[in-house]
């Protein structure tokens, strides 16, 4: 009988062949041209391998995986060469996964994903297989290795983005081992459904689903879940035979501008084939939409992303999609798979710098920093990993960084919890009131994701993507309820769309009264959504603002002047303390615009808030954040539009606006448009504003805040502002000529948001509850200052008037007629003002 000895390369061939028969029978032909050619890739270890990581003598390719002999029998398949891995591992958590809400903390890892471990986890030399030329335990010589034969950590370190040793702490990893189903779909709200045999799209099941004879789902998953249930495993997403790169299954970047529909494998991003990120909003989103995201990468933060693999020479940020802002495989301290989103050191440099990582061991929103993740890109142009492109990614960075500017507290070490508290709920980015610092002041923070929502966010003037697509913010100005390419009004942004926020819902008419309720918007109406209030999503800027400035993030004692339980004044957003102040007023309390408030009303001053004695000509009075004041030129004695500057003085009494309209990088004189991007994030001025508010504000301070929208002549005289009487012309421009100067303040409230009197207007013949004591009190003359809302008051009230009515006795003590009028202005009040 002769002999017959096998040549060594026919066990290779038959497990080649094996491996390529595996792979292609459970996949399509995706849009990249894949396929099952593992010599080609890093996978090929053996001493013809590419990679740097490879045998130095073993020639054969899939003995380091495979084996047809005595295979692991513990392994789930195919014919397994490797021990598995005993580590115990951390498992992927967030507060908005709802696999973890519906089936409790994530297993260990189970299915494919314990193959992939055992060389990945970094715990087992990679050249350690179970059998080998007849040997059992054999030991590969490998080269480019770390010490102990591992998996290396690769020049960016084990911590970093980019290193392809996991470690035993997946918590920056995509989570695995989890089933998916139509429950847990449901529950998320932005995933594709599922039919009852877990089959997506329901009934084809032609992109997701459990594999079975005659059944290949290009996105397949594994049945080792309870009872068989189907469960994301990491060969759902790749398929290590594969000459693609990442092994992934289907396309690592968008091929063509998202439709935002059904799941399209010939040229959506493999991350749309699970996650839809309802469709059309993510389509239209500054980060996915070809439009808008046309900015290229910078060559070398492209290539530390792997972006141009494949023989691509350039790539945009639409195409990178989901991967602009996230990775699969993040940097170790990252929550939510956030590229490069942790505090700490930096390696590399220029585009292609990156993050050190965090320790391994910490608590993730101890070393987590969402802005960093923002910051790749919305920082100065030498800076950011982009090239600009139709648009100029906004500088957001400079404002939250530059010394000096005072801006919210965004980074870990400017929060009072110490950690970054910020945590949403679910793909609508609600977070609890608690986290935002209801019953625990420790708690307040902002952060990118506190305001904008980068799945929705859009360019557009209008969140309904009705207007003008050019604009990256609103339009100042307009009628309300009239939005459109060229005046917002009030109405959100596209920089808006899609974010959380409140609307405080009101049963009493008082300054001093808190609503009763808010009610909570969330979600996205598509194109040409509704704008009404009550739409259950967010339709204005202020309800973004008010679930943080208002007590649904805090417990409000409603105790004035400074009461013993809202947020502290102080560092980096605000100024010191001052007399008997140290924390925050309560906007949804002083925005209120009662209906029947509006206009020139006559008898409402007691339902405001002021004194028994205040009641005729006296009504609320508020800035139109939220609604209008109804209050026109006719209703202001026909004050001259030119009262006001562009774009207030058209649409008088009948338009609304932002509170960034205040709020915000410092802007010219005359102006709130700023050089840089819209929104609160830093100033040089002190509350964020525009410009500047303090004691001198007013005549020969051309910065003052209040003259960014109000003409001039208010303070400087030469107008008509409707304020007459007693045949005296303008008031304003009388009292300017008499005392050579004026003061906003003098005459109206510090904190100009809303208050219990007409036009904002102090009168300390009626200090009442804002300063704690009872409404009526009359203060002695001269220049007071107590609370949030007196600074140098001066104003004294004794009768209310229409504005053409006002008569000389109508100022001057209550209490003492003979100290009113003339004889309280000249001799006590207005000789020598502060």
């Amino acid at each position: 009988m002769e002999n017959y000895s096998r040549p060594a390369t026919g066990f290779r061939h038959i497990l080649t062949l094996v491996a390529c028969m595996l792979s292609l029978a459970g996949s399509v032909a995706p849009a990249e041209a894949q396929q099952s050619k593992i010599s080609n890739t890093k996978h090929n270890l053996s001493s013809s391998g590419s990679g740097t990581v490879k045998a130095t003598t073993e020639s054969q390719i899939c003995v380091f995986c495979h084996t047809p002999h005595a295979a692991n029998t513990a392994a789930p398949a195919p014919l397994w060469n490797r021990t598995l891995s005993s580590a115990t591992y951390t498992p992927y958590t967030s507060n908005s996964l709802d696999a973890q809400t519906i089936f409790g903390a994530l297993s260990q890892p189970g299915g494919s994903s314990k193959l992939c471990l055992s060389c990945h986890d970094g715990t087992m030399a990679i050249g350690t297989v179970g059998v080998l030329g007849g040997k059992s335990n054999v030991s590969v010589t490998m080269g480019g290795t770390d010490a102990g034969g591992t998996m290396p950590a690769g020049p960016q370190g084990a911590t970093s983005g980019f290193t392809r040793n996991l470690g035993i702490d997946l918590r920056n990893d995509h989570p695995i081992s989890f089933t998916y189903n139509e429950t847990l779909a449901n529950a998320d709200g932005e995933l594709r459904h599922m039919d009852a045999q877990q089959r997506s799209p329901a009934g084809s099941g032609t992109v997701i689903g459990i594999r079975s004879a005659g059944y290949k789902p290009l996105l397949p998953l594994q049945p080792t879940g309870t009872a068989g249930a189907g469960q994301v495993q990491c060969t759902t997403c790749h398929d290590p035979h594969l000459d693609v790169p990442k092994f992934l299954r289907l396309n690592r970047l968008q091929t063509v501008n998202p439709a935002g529909g059904p799941f399209l494998p010939a040229s959506d991003q493999i991350c749309l084939g699970c996650h839809d990120k309802l469709g059309t909003a993510w389509a239209q989103s500054s980060h996915a939409s070809q439009t808008i995201a046309d900015e290229t990468y910078k060559t070398d933060a492209a290539n530390r992303r792997e972006f141009l693999l494949g023989g691509k020479t350039s790539i945009q940020v639409w195409e990178a999609g989901c991967l602009n802002c996230h990775d699969t495989h993040a940097v170790q301290g990252s929550r939510r798979l956030l590229r490069e989103g942790v505090l700490g050191g930096t390696g590399g440099t220029g585009a292609g710098a990156y993050k050190l990582g965090g320790d391994s061991g910490a608590a993730p929103n101890s070393v987590s920093a969402i802005e960093e993740t923002c910051y790749q890109c919305h920082t100065t142009a030498a800076e950011s990993i982009l090239n600009t492109a139709t648009g100029t990614v906004p500088n957001i960075k400079d404002d939250f960084t530059t010394v000096g500017n005072k801006h919210m507290p965004i980074t870990t070490i400017e929060q009072d919890s110490g950690v970054e508290t910020h945590d949403i709920k679910d793909s609508n980015f609600t977070e609890a009131r608690e986290t935002l610092g209801l019953n625990n002041n420790a708690n307040r923070h902002a952060e990118c994701t506190d305001c904008h929502n980068p799945h929705r966010v859009t360019r557009n003037n209008l969140f309904t993507t009705l207007g003008d697509p050019a604009k990256r913010t609103h339009v100042p100005g307009g009628a309300n309820g009239a939005p459109s390419t060229t005046s917002n009004g009030n109405i959100a942004s596209g920089a808006l769309r899609g974010a959380f926020g409140v609307e405080p819902v009101y049963s009493d008419q008082s300054f001093f009264q808190l609503p009763n309720r808010y009610d909570e918007k969330r979600g996205d109406g598509g194109t040409g959504a509704a704008t009404t209030v009550g739409s259950t999503w967010v339709t204005r800027e202020y309800q973004i603002c008010l679930k943080c400035h208002s007590d649904y993030g805090y417990y409000d004692d409603n105790v004035l002047p400074s009461g013993n339980s809202r947020p502290f004044l102080g560092a980096p957003g605000t100024p010191s303390p001052r007399a008997n102040f140290d924390r925050y007023t309560n906007q949804a309390r002083e925005f209120q615009a009662p209906a029947g408030h509006k206009g020139a009303q006559t008898l409402l001053g007691t339902a405001a808030g002021a004194g028994a004695n205040f009641n005729d000509n006296n009504h609320r009075s508020w800035h139109p954040v939220m609604d209008v004041t109804g209050r026109g030129t006719a209703q202001r004695n026909n004050a001259s539009a030119n009262s006001w500057n562009a774009p207030w003085s058209a649409n008088v009494g009948n338009q609304t606006m932002y509170c960034t309209d205040c709020h915000g990088s410092n802007t010219a004189a005359g102006s709130i448009t700023p050089t840089g991007p819209w929104g609160p994030h830093g100033s040089i001025n002190d509350f964020i504003l525009k410009g500047t508010w303090d004691t001198s504000s007013g005549s020969g301070q051309a910065n003052t805040i209040c003259l960014k929208c109000h003409s001039s002549v208010y303070a400087d005289g030469g107008g008509t502002t409707g304020f007459r009487g007693g045949g005296k012309g303008d008031l304003h421009a009388y009292h300017r000529d008499k005392v050579g100067r004026m003061r906003c303040n003098w005459c109206h409230i510090a904190v100009p948001h809303g208050w219990k009197n007409k036009s904002l207007l102090v009168n300390l013949n009626d200090t009442g509850p804002e300063v704690g004591l009872p409404a009526g009190t009359e203060q002695p003359n001269g220049a007071y200052t107590n609370g949030p809302y007196y600074r140098n008051a001066i104003l004294k009230i004794v009768n209310f008037r229409s504005n053409a009515d006002w008569s000389v006795s109508d100022c001057g003590s209550r209490s003492n007629t003979n100290d009113r009028g003339k004889e309280w202005m000249i001799t006590s009040t207005c000789n020598s003002p502060p």
